[in-house]
């Protein structure tokens, strides 16, 4: 549905998909049916549930990329599979403009674990989710306030096979710096409790369609 602006909006429980491009390609390689849980002006926040069918990328021989040595990690040819998300599920947060999400983890007793801040592109809303573009470098943030980055050797490799140039690595560093300020001061959303968020018992698990990876129609703001 649209708001009285034209912009779309999703109610609770409303299945959307939440989706990234490709580096190289461009083309969407990573897909995750999710639930949504809040939609306002400040604040998107979905439920990727236990066991939904994913889209996800491997190499074309059909190693997992994290298995491929870093050197050729990021130039050996890739395709994509579809497999069940393994584990507990995860909660996505992600503000209108800012260039980072925020994914909340539990352990399997909804003990919550960590935070994990994934700097991306900010998304581009349309009428079937939201879709981005991955930026490499992440940080992990624990209960206790403290943080560390992670993945900084997989950022400088992708930096190495030219699938970010210079003024996309500054702009990466410049919204990575922003985010450890929003962490150092406990602002949102760290501070806002969603770690004692439980997803609703009636909610189904949202299915994969058949053209996850289509191009929408029409983009929305």
């Amino acid at each position: 549905m649209r708001d009285t602006a034209g912009r779309v909006r999703w109610a609770p429980g409303d299945h959307i998909l939440w989706r990234y491009r490709g580096n190289a390609t461009e083309q969407i390689h990573i897909c995750r049916p999710v639930t949504v849980v809040q939609d306002t002006d400040e604040l998107l926040a979905v439920w990727m549930a236990p066991g939904t069918q994913c889209v996800k990328p491997v190499l074309a021989n059909g190693t997992p990329v994290h298995e491929e040595p870093l050197a050729t990690r990021y130039t050996a040819p890739r395709t994509t599979v579809t497999s069940r998300w393994f584990g507990t599920g995860v909660l996505k947060l992600a503000r209108p403009g800012d260039p980072w999400s925020v994914w909340l983890f539990w352990e399997q007793d909804w003990r919550f674990k960590s935070w994990y801040v994934n700097l991306e592109e900010p998304r581009t809303r349309w009428s079937g989710g939201v879709d981005s573009q991955d930026h490499f470098l992440d940080i992990s943030v624990y209960p206790d306030r403290g943080w560390h980055w992670l993945d900084e050797d997989e950022f400088t490799e992708a930096r190495r096979a030219g699938l970010l140039n210079t003024e996309q690595v500054r702009r990466v560093r410049e919204a990575g710096r922003a985010a450890a300020e929003v962490i150092s001061a406990w602002g949102t959303p760290f501070r806002d409790g969603w770690e004692d968020w439980r997803p609703d018992p009636r909610w189904t698990v949202p299915k994969l369609p058949d053209d996850w990876d289509r191009t929408p129609a029409h983009m929305a703001s």
